[in-house]
């Protein structure tokens, strides 16, 4: 099973990876788009594989359909592994090529690294935060719902949820109880679109999801909860945990928890 889709920069461009038997694969459009500067890199892969018949006679053994982080949720999008990209790389006639393999290469092996230390993703993690501008305090909440939402996931997947469907209802029964808005209602509200919403929330929202989570695996445990109408239930009264502090919150403070701020707006503010 794919891990959390992860971002790499490739010269200002972001291409999507994801872990798939313990190595990375990444998103073949995204490849594609970085290396053509191609506005339509879906198109430009239908023409690569019109041009190269055995790089599509091939195609089944190159390109693997991942549950990739989307606009719209988890979606299964064909991911290459290093192998592969190199065979998609010879047939793009490109000056970046090169520079793309030396990225490649060093990638790969910072992932040889994070098998055998752990603790280098998480501080290559903090180092993306800190050079996009977050705030030392919020890196921490950040890092600590992380490993907060990694254990409730991994619990889900022992317990019986399988699709990636699964996953994106239990995460909204749990934001709809804390926040009383799933995910996509919630990154309307803030004005997103294709980033991840938990890196535009303020401290309180943060910590009120690790509390929803925190809460709901603590209730799967104790429950034994097997199967998804039970994780659902679960997910669901842990929610309604943090919906009721956020409630309390918000009556002694007079404001509300849930806030129109998020890090794109503060930026350009800066800018």
């Amino acid at each position: 099973m794919a891990s959390t889709t992860k971002i790499s920069i490739f010269h200002g461009k972001k291409i999507r990876k994801a872990i798939h038997n313990n190595e990375w694969w990444f998103v073949i459009v995204d490849i594609v788009a970085a290396l053509t500067d191609s506005v339509q890199p879906e198109g430009y892969i239908k023409d690569m594989r019109r041009r190269d018949p055995l790089l599509s006679e091939g195609w089944g053994q190159i390109a693997t359909p991942l549950s990739i982080q989307t606009e719209g949720g988890l979606q299964k999008i064909n991911c290459a592994n290093t192998e592969g990209v190199f065979r998609i790389i010879q047939s793009i006639p490109s000056p970046k090529a090169e520079p793309f393999k030396l990225w490649l290469a060093r990638v790969g092996y910072e992932r040889v690294q994070e098998i055998e230390d752990p603790e280098l993703a998480s501080k290559r993690t903090v180092a993306i935060y800190k050079a996009k501008g977050y705030p030392d305090s919020w890196i921490d909440k950040r890092m600590r719902g992380i490993a907060v939402r990694q254990t409730l996931t991994d619990e889900w997947q022992k317990r019986g949820a399988r699709e990636k469907i699964d996953y994106a209802i239990l995460t909204n029964d749990i934001m709809q109880g804390t926040f009383e808005m799933n995910v996509d209602d919630y990154k309307k509200f803030k004005g997103l679109k294709r980033e991840n919403l938990r890196d535009h929330m303020e401290d309180l929202e943060l910590i009120l999801t690790m509390l929803g989570e925190a809460t709901t695996t603590k209730f799967t445990k104790d429950r034994d909860s097997r199967g998804v109408p039970k994780l659902r239930k679960d997910a669901k009264d842990g929610g309604k945990v943090a919906g009721r502090t956020r409630k309390d919150i918000e009556k002694r403070s007079g404001k509300k928890v849930a806030t129109r701020k998020n890090f794109l707006a503060t930026n350009k503010k800066l800018t």
